[in-house]
């Protein structure tokens, strides 16, 4: 996205760096509402218990953005986030533990509004991200298969 918002810059895109994390409140939020109310009430007392979030690859890429920027604003009740151990290092070091994914809710919604109305589709930056993610999970697991294939059979 912040390419995109790069090549839109004289449009009035909005600030790079944050649409990940407003995307991620904002699925927070329909995640709460989801699993509030009667309805779960009632499927809770049977025994359902709720699929929890998954916040996936939060380790910082860009070097420009503090290494804990997605950690640290995506804490919050009944979430899961994986992290490599050089970004759980960096947290335990000078990350801030505090309940931040419900918070500045306002800003998210403005600030994907804003992407919108700048003629970025986030659509279409979805399509391309899910498209480049198979190809390397599948181009992984073909390594894996060719490298258990070399390994001699000792069974």
């Amino acid at each position: 996205v912040d390419n995109r918002i790069s090549a839109k810059a004289a449009t009035g895109a909005p600030p790079q760096g944050r649409t990940a994390v407003a995307q991620a409140k904002l699925a927070y939020e329909q995640f709460a509402q989801r699993f509030t109310g009667a309805r779960w009430d009632a499927l809770a007392a049977r025994g359902a218990r709720p699929q929890r979030p998954l916040w996936a690859s939060t380790s910082t890429k860009n070097p420009a953005y503090p290494d804990t920027m997605y950690i640290d604003q995506l804490i919050g009740p009944h979430t899961v986030n994986t992290l490599p151990e050089a970004a759980v290092t960096a947290f335990l070091d000078h990350g801030t533990l505090a309940r931040t994914i419900d918070h500045a809710l306002d800003e998210a919604r403005e600030h994907l509004l804003a992407l919108a109305q700048a003629g970025v589709d986030l659509a279409d930056v979805t399509d391309q991200l899910e498209r480049e993610g198979v190809s390397a999970f599948a181009k992984s697991f073909v390594e894996v298969l060719a490298t258990l294939a070399a390994k001699p059979d000792v069974g």
